[in-house]
């Protein structure tokens, strides 16, 4: 397991590197935030150890910034800071977890091993395009060739649904379930509905559908 470790005291890092060391673990250290920050860019950590109160660049800003770059790694908090709102502020700022000082070290390489055992983080989609189709998640805005497309909520969701099952069938059924959040067969037409008039806002004005029906089976979203 390959460890890097952002600790300015110097008797506390050698106290983890030396312990993380002697279970077979390859461990770069770094004593400020600064260094620490273009050290995570490496992304070749299993997991990271950083304090929160560090020179050059504090411990939240370090993970926040880590995060920002879109590196993945695994971070444990280790900190000083015990109080309810120095925690929530450190896991709100992209850490996976946190132990508070002083600690043992046992407790610390199990977590760390916890940590490198979870899959990697994906990073959230925030926008959709099929062909000249664009959605943003965040905005909840839907353009088609650079015109805007507005929708209803429930339309918005629906085309989202769509979107992120691109070039796949989905049934009534799965629309019900995602969209209306029906976990029965209403008698009703409201997905027929729906999609009609999603068609006249998102394929009509335009020239090639992408709203297609499979005769049978349910829709599909494709170029």
């Amino acid at each position: 397991m390959r460890v890097l470790v952002v600790e300015d005291n110097r008797e506390t890092a050698e106290y983890i590197c030396s312990g993380l060391r002697e279970l077979g673990y390859a461990v770069k250290h770094a004593s400020d935030g600064k260094q620490g920050f273009l050290d995570a860019l490496d992304n070749d950590y299993d997991v990271m150890v950083v304090d929160r109160m560090l020179p050059e660049l504090d411990g939240l800003s370090l993970v926040k910034s880590v995060r920002s770059a879109k590196v993945a790694t695994p971070i444990l908090f280790l900190s000083a800071l015990n109080d309810l709102n120095d925690r929530v502020d450190g896991l709100e700022a992209g850490a996976d977890d946190y132990l508070v000082k002083p600690f043992a070290f046992s407790e610390l390489s199990a977590r760390l091993i916890a940590l490198a055992r979870r899959p990697p983080m994906q990073a959230e989609e925030t926008r959709l395009k099929v062909a000249d189709l664009e959605i943003d998640l965040i905005r909840h805005t839907v353009c088609r060739s650079g015109q805007d497309i507005p929708l209803q909520p429930r339309e918005f969701r629906l085309v989202t649904y769509l979107m992120k099952n691109a070039d796949r069938v989905v049934t009534r059924t799965m629309l019900l379930e995602a969209v209306w959040d029906f976990q029965f067969h209403p008698n009703t037409n409201v997905v027929e509905t729906h999609i009609s008039r999603l068609r006249n806002k998102i394929d009509k004005p335009f020239d090639k559908p992408l709203i297609h029906t499979v005769r049978g089976s349910g829709y599909s979203l494709h170029d």
